[in-house]
């Protein structure tokens, strides 16, 4: 048996992108000629490759495992083309990673700070929900999905969720609050708050705790992304619940300051990754 890496390659883009219209159009063939051609491929290699549903192909198991020797494939030829045109330097590496839209970005820097060190990577970086993240994932066009929530997973998944670390929460706000020394308790019953939004986990676990101590917080904000709440919280339009980590710098600098740990809470960050045949060696100076 012989395989046409011409197929191979059709294959190659159709199964990074899960549609046939966008893969056309990058290899400048129509849709019926590109299926064809997939059609031939899983002919010769006697397997399906992709399933059907609606309008998207998903990679089948052995698709999954195909796609894993042909990004190594054409992995290797691109580094090979690239040695020859740049004279045997050190080939850039490119390291791609997806995170939920709400995540901290002062986490993904401390997170990514490793590999912004490296010159010879580049980093592709993306926002999306977490079922964007993990289609991406499936589909090999990310290395890593960042997230603040475990995924469901069941016996069909193969990703894992690798927890990275946990942050303290805390009342953050207006360095005034500091001057005099009060309570979780008269903190949380008398100033406006600026609260993550309810399906949070943090907000969760906030809003557990309230009910626990009695507690009828005045909300002055709801907040989804941490960018936002970080912004908001330095107009001190009241005391925020947030990781420390979120606002570090305005920490720093004295605009905001910890007025008050909060027992109990804390934000747990994971790595989602796929197992693959080839991972990307980059993921290990991460993990």
């Amino acid at each position: 048996m012989r395989i046409n890496y011409n197929h191979l390659r059709y294959f190659w883009f159709v199964a990074r992108d899960g549609r046939l219209t966008r893969a056309a159009r990058e290899l400048h063939v129509s849709q019926s000629a590109l299926s064809v051609q997939i059609k031939t491929l899983e002919a010769q290699l006697g397997h399906d490759l992709f399933e059907r549903r609606g309008k998207q192909l998903l990679l089948t198991e052995t698709g999954r495992m195909v796609l894993e020797y042909a990004d190594s494939i054409f992995r290797t030829g691109e580094e090979l083309l690239h040695q020859l045109a740049h004279n045997r330097e050190v080939p850039r590496r490119v390291f791609r990673v997806g995170a939920i839209t709400t995540l901290s970005r002062n986490f993904q820097i401390g997170f990514l700070q490793p590999l912004l060190k490296m010159k010879d990577v580049e980093l592709m970086i993306t926002s999306a929900s977490l079922s964007e993240l993990l289609l991406q994932l499936e589909t090999h066009r990310l290395d890593v999905a960042l997230t603040d929530d475990v995924p469901m997973r069941d016996a069909a998944t193969s990703w894992i969720a690798h927890r990275i670390s946990d942050q303290p929460v805390s009342l953050v706000g207006d360095p005034k609050f500091a001057r005099r020394k009060r309570g979780l308790h008269d903190l949380l019953s008398s100033e406006p708050l600026v609260l993550p939004a309810r399906d949070s986990n943090i907000r969760i676990a906030f809003d557990a705790l309230v009910e626990r101590l009695g507690i009828r917080p005045h909300i002055a904000a709801e907040i989804s992304d941490m960018t936002m709440l970080r912004l908001i919280a330095r107009e001190k339009t009241g005391l925020a619940v947030v990781p420390p980590i979120v606002v570090k710098d305005e920490l720093k600098q004295g605009l905001l300051k910890e007025i008050h740990k909060i027992p109990d809470i804390q934000e747990t960050f994971y790595a989602v990754t796929l197992k693959r045949r080839f991972p990307n060696p980059l993921l290990k100076k991460l993990l």
